[in-house]
């Protein structure tokens, strides 16, 4: 099979190519799923699992990419829940190979149906952004209705979904980013907007949630407005400051078979919208990952042509 490999750290994106690989087996409670679209994060290669195993071995060559949409095309031993020929999405596992491939073997339990009326596009933005906004806000941050929250980069893949999850769970929400990226955060449903540039991010007051997705200064000066009780959730690192009356969360996303499931049935009922930004093929993949200019929304890698019955589209224009 075709699949985007990298074997040197030192080189990071400079070493990736486009390389033949033998198509994965499953293994027990395993599925294998002929990729149809993938999603990657920008800086995985700085992540110790691309490289090393559990038990930290080197597993170069290895193949990048977690997020995915496909076709299940055979089941290890033990395997429940999913059947051959069915639609899925979800996220794999951080220390096996990726899915910037055209197959890849993922534990059954990481994935959820795709609705048939969701294209693999979509399907294949919402694992990684909508999962760490969910796990973020309820899992973590505890949100209520009636809270405040404050989305940081309200217009990017993470944010934007935190601003409407938080709002679809009525809260109050205040977007943060650049002055560029107002509208788009106003669209998607901040009640105000922080120009991180330009404005007093201590103007805002007190909240009850801060979502960080940026740590450095923005994430300690953040901490300072979380009210008595409240939580501030970063999924940048270790907070370097923490609220002086309230919790500093800091987490790493995992795959969840029903939060998934929840995600993708706000998609198809129209309370939540994608943020996809460029579409790129397999062989353009090196090229996204090394994209100089600033990326809005989500970089998505179509693996397979499109589909081409109709289908559901949620993709931000």
């Amino acid at each position: 099979m075709k699949a985007i490999v990298v074997t040197d750290q030192a080189a990071g994106t400079a070493g990736m190519k486009l390389a033949e690989r033998p198509e994965p087996k499953a293994a027990i409670n395993d599925v294998v799923v002929q990729v149809h679209a993938s999603g990657f994060t920008w800086d995985e290669l700085t992540w110790p699992p691309t490289w090393t195993d559990r038990l930290d071995r080197d597993r170069t060559p290895s193949i990048p990419g977690h997020e995915l949409a496909g076709v299940v095309t055979s089941l290890g031993y033990g395997t429940t829940g999913l059947s051959v020929g069915q639609r899925v999405f979800g996220l794999t596992d951080w220390t096996r190979d990726g899915t910037l491939a055209e197959y890849v073997a993922v534990e059954a339990r990481n994935l959820a149906p795709l609705p048939g009326d969701v294209d693999f596009t979509v399907g294949a933005s919402l694992p990684m952004p909508g999962l760490t906004a969910w796990q973020g806000l309820f899992e973590h941050g505890r949100l209520r209705a009636g809270q405040s929250v404050l989305a940081h980069g309200a217009a990017g893949a993470v944010g934007s979904m935190v601003t409407q999850l938080a709002r679809e769970a009525r809260a109050y929400v205040i977007g943060t980013g650049r002055a560029a990226d107002r509208q788009a955060a106003l669209d998607f449903g901040a009640q105000e907007f922080v120009d991180l540039e330009n404005d007093a991010l201590k103007d805002v007051g007190t909240v009850d949630l801060v979502f960080d997705v940026f740590g450095g200064d923005i994430g300690k000066r953040s901490a300072a407005l979380i009210r008595a009780g409240g939580t501030l959730v970063t999924i940048a690192g270790p907070a370097e400051a923490r609220p002086a009356n309230g919790l500093a969360v800091d987490f790493v996303v995992e795959s969840d078979r029903a939060q998934l499931s929840e995600i993708v049935q706000r998609v198809r009922d129209g309370r939540l919208r994608t943020n996809i930004g460029n579409v790129s093929a397999l062989d353009e993949a090196v090229a996204a990952f090394n994209r100089t200019e600033r990326r809005k929304g989500k970089t998505i890698i179509r693996v397979r042509p499109c589909d081409t019955r109709p289908s559901m589209q949620h993709e931000d224009k």
